[in-house]
């Protein structure tokens, strides 16, 4: 009797020891990065973009601000953000269009979203520094 009712017990999932298929870290990246281009990264465009059309001397502001290092870096995080975001879009647009959605296609295809969101973003960064 009482081994029926352990086996109805929920289980205790630590999800930070569970490895994770790729796919699913392109996944949880996706959402994650979603998140953060909604909020801290509209406000902040659209406030870079108002002080920007400002004023002559917003305008020199704002370039001051984004010849700064850290700031340079995380605007290429926030780009690789992007890039993440919008590949791994047309990623899980094909794979509800059911293209891709055998196994090896997945993986694949999680590896081409990282590979290319991490090559555009060093693209970017060259060009940037």
């Amino acid at each position: 009797m009482e081994t029926k009712l352990q086996r109805k017990r929920p289980k205790y999932l630590n999800l930070f020891k569970i490895k994770q298929p790729l796919p699913a870290q392109v996944s949880i990246l996706h959402r994650v990065s979603g998140v953060l281009l909604f909020f801290p990264g509209i406000p902040l465009l659209l406030y870079s973009l108002q002080r920007l059309l400002e004023s002559p001397e917003s305008f020199t502001e704002i370039r001051l601000i984004l010849n700064d290092p850290l700031v340079k870096c995380a605007l290429l995080l926030s780009l690789w953000f992007f890039l993440h975001h919008f590949f791994a879009g047309i990623r899980f647009l094909a794979l509800d269009l059911h293209y891709g959605s055998s196994l090896e296609q997945a993986r694949l295809s999680s590896k081409l979203v990282l590979i290319a969101g991490f090559i555009l973003t060093v693209f970017a960064g060259v060009w940037l520094w």
